[in-house]
Parts: structure tokens; sequence; C-alpha cells
């Protein structure tokens, strides 16, 4: 049988209003009740409305039966759901409703309790339990599914669109605006039930759950993703961890796709390093870190992050884990740079960069926690790979020295810092780091050997571009983000004049590569700990 065509222009009789943000409802409901609209509400919507002078019938009074449960069930009822759900060009559904007293609902508008809002807030489980809207999203998928003849609005941003339709069609919505509106409702309770599932995936004890969900609501649509050809757009999840997603631009052009992603890399990197202990900045160039260090202030760290790769750090993003301070403002204005993202900025910092109009800068108000624990999610082909945040990290007691020689102090603070960088360098990583600042990173290279080659190297080209007589990795010490499987790739290392390695260990060949660096003279140590990052 042929599929009945849906009907066009649906004229607005009656809505029924039911929302937790009331931001623009009065307004819009007196729009509505101007041209004529009944108004029917639930709780403390309808008191709003009421307060405003506006006729409004309570829900209460269309199911006969009274909310209870301190309004946990009031809408779940046949004298709601019947006027959402009956299809206006079925016979039998419109005989149903004359035979049951029920009146048709025409637009609903329904935004949900703050479920995202509420977990953000770290709110006991009580009240996170008690922000579940059940009501609401059974009453947004009635209305969506039968879009034929009922508009659904969640959010108040749409209150406009649908008075200019309205003000556009003498009182009726077109079968596009409805559609679309579905669309969105029914995304919109998906990614409701997602972060409720997450939070629940999260506190359980199953570590793979038989279903996960996913969700996010548009931040930005980007003008294209990783290359122009590339349709992309922004998602936020609702996490409150501080960082691109939730930091205030104040001034620079649109974060793009790979703007994002390399910012978001950069701040994770940085909150490695605990403001309260040095100041630290991290430069970041296609995902990878291209200089990272702590000093005396910001601008001795911004400039030792620099000189370990100069010629990558050119319209990098640098992040900051203290506040932005006019100094080192000056000392990034010499080069041009995508992002600067810090947790806060002064007034100095702020007038240099007005300076730098396309320049974006981000403040975040904080830091991540990088021992936080938190979600990872990939697509590929059919599926999802999720993970947890690798939010593990190096303590004293996870190191073994397992050469002749032990680290000295200096080489073992030199050491654990190369390896926390290691951590967010793309695998094969290879750091290099001397005085607290890296003198040289070797990433993404599918051999670990090519990895401590091409590191060495860049210490070369940037001792040569700094007119120094030998290059920084002469003393250095040197962390693998996983083991060495041969002893090449340490003695390549050993060939660049690093003094000192840790890694995580756990080759079959061990016992040959320690043996190669006791006989290189260098000091190791075992983290028993891999940081792959793919």
């Amino acid at each position: 049988m042929a599929a009945r065509p849906m009907s066009d222009l649906v004229p607005i009789r009656r809505a029924l209003l039911s929302v937790s943000d009331k931001t623009g409802l009065v307004d819009f409901a007196r729009a509505l009740a101007a041209r004529g609209v009944d108004l029917v509400s639930t709780g403390g919507t309808s008191r709003a409305l009421k307060a405003a002078g506006l006729a409004v019938t309570d829900v209460s009074d269309v199911t006969g039966f009274p909310e209870i449960m301190d309004g946990r069930v009031k809408t779940l009822h046949p004298g709601v759901h019947g006027g959402l759900l009956a299809d206006r060009d079925t016979p039998a559904h419109m005989a149903a409703l004359a035979s049951h007293d029920i009146a048709p609902i025409d637009l609903l508008v329904v935004n949900l309790y703050p479920f995202e809002a509420t977990v953000a807030s770290q709110a006991d489980d009580a009240t996170v339990i008690e922000n579940i809207d059940i009501g609401g999203p059974a009453m947004i998928r009635a209305a969506a599914k039968n879009h034929s003849g009922v508009a659904v609005v969640v959010e108040p941003g749409d209150y406009s669109a649908i008075l200019d339709e309205l003000a556009a069609h003498d009182g009726a919505t077109t079968l596009a605006t409805r559609r679309r509106l579905a669309g969105k409702a029914y995304a919109r309770t998906a990614a409701y039930d997602a972060a409720i599932g997450g939070w629940f995936a999260e506190r359980g004890e199953e570590a793979a759950p038989e279903y996960r969900a996913f969700g996010g609501r548009l931040a930005q649509a980007l003008r294209y993703g990783e290359n122009p050809h590339q349709e992309a757009a922004f998602y936020r999840t609702g996490e409150a961890r501080p960082g691109v997603a939730t930091a205030r631009q104040v001034q620079g052009k649109e974060l793009s796709y790979n703007n994002i992603n390399d910012t978001d890399a950069a701040f994770e990197c940085v909150a490695e390093f605990d403001p309260a202990d040095a100041p630290a900045v991290v430069i970041v160039k296609h995902a990878n870190p291209c200089g990272a260090a702590r000093g005396a202030s910001l601008s001795e760290a911004y400039r030792k992050a620099l000189a370990c790769d100069p010629v990558s750090a050119f319209g990098g993003i640098v992040a900051l884990n203290r506040p932005f301070d006019g100094e080192t403002a000056e000392e990034i204005a010499k080069l041009f740079t995508e992002v600067v993202i810090a947790p806060e900025a002064d007034e100095a910092a702020l007038a240099v960069m007005a300076g730098k109009k396309n320049l974006r800068l981000l403040l975040t108000g904080g830091l991540p926690d990088p021992a936080a624990a938190g979600t990872m999610v990939r697509t590929v082909a059919g599926g999802l790979l999720v993970q947890d945040r690798d939010a593990k990290r190096l303590e004293a007691g996870d190191l073994k020295v397992v050469t002749k020689r032990a680290p000295s102090e200096r080489e073992m603070a030199d050491l654990r810092f190369a390896f926390t960088i290691a951590k967010h360098v793309k695998s094969n990583a290879i750091v290099y780091a001397r005085d607290g600042a890296t003198v040289g990173i070797g990433a993404g290279q599918m051999s670990r050997v090519d990895s401590s080659r091409i590191a060495a190297q860049k210490a070369e080209d940037a001792a040569r571009a700094a007119g120094l007589p030998e290059p920084l990795t002469r003393g250095s010490a040197v962390a693998s983000d996983a083991f060495f499987p041969f002893a090449d790739g340490l003695l390549a290392a050993a060939k660049a004049g690093a003094t000192a390695v840790i890694q995580p260990g756990g080759s079959v060949r061990d016992d040959e590569v320690i043996a190669a660096a006791d006989e290189a003279g260098l000091a190791m140590v075992f983290t028993g700990m891999r940081h792959f990052r793919h």
C-alpha cells in the first residue's frame, strides 16, 4: 500500500509546555496566547505562566489525576499521550480522541531535567538520579514520532523560529519545520540517555557493559575537518573537565578542527605539571609536543620549550599551566602562533595578544586533573573503540634501577620529566630531556630506532640554529614510551649523548638491552608501565 502523504501546514491551537529551563518561557507563551493558542502546563512551568498573568490549564485537569510522588508522575497518561500521538489524518484515531474526550496537542515544548549539569556539578548520587527525566523524554518521543501533526521544541533557542513560522503561515507550522524539530528531538533524547547510561557505566562493576552510548551537543559547525573536502563539527559532551571544550575564547579567529585537536593535546600535556611546583609550557604541532619545559617563570619555560624545535613551533599551539602574563606574551608574540591556552590571563598579556588579532586565546579557569578517570572513544569501520583515559602517573615506587650505575639526582629528575612528555607523544615515542626541558623529540615512527635518530637530528638542527657548540642531547636523559625490543634504539640514544634511560621494560631481550646500557655506561630505570599513544 502506498504511503499516505503527510499534511504540510498544521495550525497550532493547543500547546503543552513543561520546561526545566525557563529562559524565554513567558515571552514565548505570551506570543502563543496572543494567537489564540490554548496553553496547558505542569508544575513549576504552570506557576511561572500564571504568575505572568497567562491563562493556563494544569495538566492534572487534563488527566483528571493529580501530580504525585513529588512530580515524578504527572504526564504519563492517555490524556496527554493520546493528544500527542493521534494521527490527525486517520479517522479511527480522531474518533478515539472524541470518544475519550481527549483534545489534540499541536505543539509540545519540553526541555529535560538538567541531568548533565547535575553530574557536572558533582552532586551526590541521589540528586543525580532525581534529575533523570522520565515523562519528558516520553512526551518528546511521542510528539516527534507524530510530527505529521505535532511540532516539538526541546530548547529555548527554537522559540523564535516557531514564532516566525507561525507569523509566516497564519498560525501554522510546515512539515519541513516539524520534521527538522523531530530529528533534533530524537537526537536530544539520545544524547540525554547516553549521558545517563555513561554515568551508570562509570559507577558499574562491568569493565565492558553490553551497551554503550555516547552523545553531545553542537558547540560549533566547523569550516571543514582535517582537510577542506571533509565536513566537520565540534560537539560538547557536558563533561566539566577544563579544556578546549569548556574554555572561553577571548579573541582570535574561529577554531578549526585541527586547532581543537592540537589544543586539547597541548593542554592535557601541560596539565601533567603542577603549577604549584613550577611554571610549565608545552608547544604542540600536529598533536605532538615539539617542545616542553619547566622554568623559574613562564617566559623562561617558553624560551626553553621553543629552543627544542623552533622550526616546528611556527604555527603551533602553546599551553601554559599558570596564568598568562605580559612577559610571556611578549615572547610568544615574536613567533606566529595559532592558539594560546591558559587557566587565566592578566591585563598585560591581554593587551599584548590584542595586537595579534588572528591568534586564538583560550582561558579555561583551571587545569584538567591528569589523574582523573575518564573515557576515550574512537570510531572504526562499523564500531567504536572505548578505553579509559591514560590517567596513570609515574610514582617513585614504580622505578627500578636495572643497570650497574644508578641515575644521579639530576638525571632522575630529567628522566621523570621526559617520561611524562613521552606519554603525550605519538608512538613510537622517544624524548630527550635536559634541565627540565625537552631537547629532542621523535614521534610517530614505525621503528623506535628511527624515533631515536630523528630526535637526535632535530637536536642537532636546533643547536646549529642557536649557534651552540653541540646539541643539548649531550648529557641528557632519554625516555621511551614502550620497551626497546632491541639494543639498537638505546645505542642510538647513547650515540646522541644521552647518559640515562627510562623505559617500561618487558622485552624478551631486556637482558641484552641492559647489558648494552652497562657497556655504554648508561644508567637505566624500568617503569613497568607503557604509554602508547596512537
